[in-house]
């Protein structure tokens, strides 16, 4: 399996459920979010914006996908809002089509595009890389059946790790359902800046 034969699998509503670790404090915040997510073919027009915004050939590039979220953590404050939208597009190796770079329009904390990089592990599970000038992040995605996906990320700053996250993620609409209840105004701001730094969803 391919990173765009995995987003395919993925295309979809999801219920997130989710336990992070903040490392400094030695304490656990729960949250959830409703998470949806739409694989584009490589000839869609924002795939292409995508990879000209970082100055790619947008025939080198196999698809990307277009993901949505909503959610919420057990610290919120009242004026905290975790929801956003983003675009972007998968750019393989030439050598190896199993990895290569994510493309996005822009990272957390940064005003700059952002390319991170992926690679499908010996388990058929995806592992995104991204560095920023002041933290890195790491995820893993994985299904454990079409239905139910998991995924774990770190995220280092400052030297030091500063956050680890578990969730627990189950299929609630599949992909035609998507894609009905998707307008063409929500795919056209998903290249708005976003502060989130994941790259399929919050």
């Amino acid at each position: 399996m391919d990173a765009m034969e995995f987003f395919e699998l993925s295309t979809g509503r999801w219920r997130s459920q989710r336990t992070t670790h903040h490392l400094a404090f030695k304490r656990s915040e729960a949250g959830e979010s409703d998470i949806q997510v739409q694989a584009f073919a490589a000839d869609h027009p924002q795939v292409i914006e995508i990879c000209q915004l970082h100055e790619v050939d947008p025939k080198l590039a196999i698809g990307g996908a277009f993901v949505t979220w909503q959610g919420a953590m057990g610290w919120d404050k009242e004026e905290e809002n975790h929801e956003g939208s983003t675009v972007f597009s998968l750019i393989p190796d030439a050598d190896n089509p199993r990895q290569g770079s994510l493309l996005r329009e822009r990272g957390y904390a940064e005003i700059v595009p952002v390319a991170g990089r992926y690679h499908m592990d010996d388990e058929d599970a995806l592992v995104l890389t991204t560095e920023y000038e002041t933290m890195s992040s790491i995820e893993r995605f994985w299904f454990v059946s079409p239905s139910l996906r998991m995924r774990t990320s770190t995220v280092k700053r400052f030297g030091g790790f500063s956050t680890a996250t578990f969730c627990t993620e189950f299929r609630i609409a599949d992909a035609s359902e998507v894609a009905s209840n998707l307008t063409p105004d929500q795919i056209n701001n998903a290249a708005q800046p976003t502060k989130h730094f994941s790259f399929f969803g919050w």
